[in-house]
């Protein structure tokens, strides 16, 4: 991955920054795009770019991309991975109100739409690339009381396949990764989450203990790199064995 420019989206901190991490350590250079820190986590990384952005902003997402092709000539990868979860509301789904189901459907799927729409076009040009859109293994479970964030990850399962059919003949590969309920930096900072789903998602794995950010990494890096070079279209599911899919 020596020469590659990856963009992470929600990269400074969380299951976005140890994806960050993994992709820097293969050889590729990090940007760092996030509503808040983006600069100051870019600046652990060798050469790092951090640009402020709001992923579900059509004008700031073009601002991001332009910036990127102005500092770094390209882009090989982009790892779509800002979203909401943990601030997120248990409830009913008769009770999520509707300005909440639009703002979750705005930047867990139209961001993604927003970032492969400008990414695609700079990947074309050189010859191809690599995304990789993170879900959650809720889609495949049916988790209740979360009806706005489940449908939108299961969007992005569905997205990520139509995606890769339109673009295989352009060299861009489309794959998904779904990670199960894990203790990120995000996560943490709500203990009314854990409290309700910690318990209940470990012992439901196969491997029953924590599921951390650095978990998620193996198979994000193997997405982008060479190895990877005819998988597209794909959903990977990384809970621990609490889903087989």
């Amino acid at each position: 991955m020596h020469g590659k420019v990856a963009i992470v989206t929600g990269a400074a901190q969380g299951i976005g920054r140890a994806i960050a991490q993994g992709l820097s350590a293969a050889g590729a250079r990090i940007v760092v795009a996030d509503l808040q820190g983006a600069e100051e986590a870019a600046a652990a990384f060798h050469h790092g770019v951090g640009v402020t952005v709001d992923v579900a902003n059509e004008d700031d997402v073009r601002r991001l991309v332009d910036e990127v092709v102005e500092r770094c000539a390209t882009i090989d990868i982009l790892v779509n991975n800002a979203g909401l979860y943990a601030s997120l509301e248990m409830r009913p789904f008769d009770q999520i109100p509707l300005d909440e189901w639009r703002k979750v459907m705005d930047v867990n799927v139209a961001s993604m739409f927003l970032t492969c729409r400008a990414v695609v076009p700079v990947m074309r040009e050189h010859g191809g690339g690599k995304i990789v859109n993170i879900s959650s293994g809720t889609p495949f479970r049916g988790v209740p009381f979360l009806l706005h964030y489940v449908t939108s990850k299961g969007a992005i399962v569905a997205f990520t396949r139509a995606l890769a059919k339109e673009l295989g003949t352009d060299g861009v590969l489309v794959n998904c990764v779904a990670p199960g309920f894990t203790m990120s930096a995000g996560v943490e900072a709500h203990p009314e989450v854990i409290e309700k789903l910690r318990d209940v998602s470990v012992s439901a794995r196969t491997l029953q203990r924590d599921q951390v950010p650095e978990d998620v990494v193996g198979a994000v890096v193997f997405l982008c790199g060479p190895g990877s070079d005819f998988v597209t279209g794909q959903s990977i599911v990384i809970d621990g064995g609490q889903t087989f899919h």
